[in-house]
């Protein structure tokens, strides 16, 4: 770990084009800190141990302990991480992927203002020494409304994040303009961008016009990720198209019926 900075300095791969994981290469006594069940393979020489926390402050006592796992709990994540060590004597590789298809972004926080706000589900692994916390949007209308976006995830730190989107990841840079954004395609934002939550437009294209009856508006100077598939707007696509029996499965389906067994 270089001298001054607070997390590991690990390197990195991204492996894949629209499925994508990382693979990360850890020096003797590096360690990366992931979500748990995130993990795809390890070298030999890498051990794992599952621990309360993500470990950012080594002399935090029980009671602090216990409410950064209680702030976890708020975002629907597990109490534990998973914290992966090389106890070997050469550099050695461990790979990371979410459970359902997309894009892993890697984020220099060093470089980004040593912050991001994200949503949720979207923090996948960092460098030991990354605070994993959380962060709520103070606005009214966001903790009315905004759903997925009331509650974020804050990621603190000096290293290198990863975080996962769904489909293709956009990357946009705010000089003062106002972003309107659908609320599920969110992924992160840096310090400097504004959140909030807008009705989106008039009465009658809120009932009919398909896109949701609030937007997220970003504005501010930062940097923004978007995702072109939120897996909520992926799973509400399939469920629809198994309960109205739409799919191309249920055509074929109808048509065995209507031969026989």
């Amino acid at each position: 770990m270089a001298t001054g900075r607070r997390s590991h300095e690990i390197d990195y791969e991204i492996i894949g084009e629209s499925i994508q994981m990382v693979e990360v290469e850890l020096d003797p006594h590096e360690t990366v800190i992931a979500e748990a069940g995130a993990m795809n393979y390890l070298e030999e020489g890498i051990s794992f141990e599952t621990k309360m926390g993500d470990g950012s402050e080594p002399d935090q006592g029980l009671m602090g302990k216990l409410l950064s796992a209680g702030k976890r709990a708020i975002t629907g994540e597990s109490l534990f991480m998973t914290h992966f060590t090389n106890r070997g004597s050469g550099k050695k590789r461990i790979a990371f992927a979410a459970p359902y298809p997309g894009t892993v972004v890697p984020l220099n926080l060093a470089e980004l203002g040593g912050e991001i706000l994200c949503q949720k589900d979207a923090f996948l692994c960092a460098a030991m020494g990354t605070k994993v916390g959380i962060a709520f949007n103070q606005r009214l209308g966001t903790g009315l409304f905004g759903g997925e976006g009331f509650i974020l995830q804050k990621l603190n730190g000096d290293g290198m994040a990863f975080i996962h989107a769904g489909g293709t990841v956009v990357r946009k840079e705010l000089k003062g303009e106002k972003l309107m954004v659908d609320t599920g395609c969110l992924v992160g934002f840096t310090q400097g961008v504004r959140y909030d939550i807008q009705r989106a437009g008039n009465l009658k294209s809120m009932v009919f016009g398909g896109e949701g009856l609030f937007l997220a508006t970003l504005q501010g100077h930062g940097t923004v990720w978007l995702q072109s598939m939120p897996f909520a707007r992926l799973a509400q696509r399939i469920t629809s198209l198994y309960a109205n029996q739409k799919g191309e499965g249920s055509v074929i389906g109808g048509l065995g019926n209507l031969f026989g067994d």
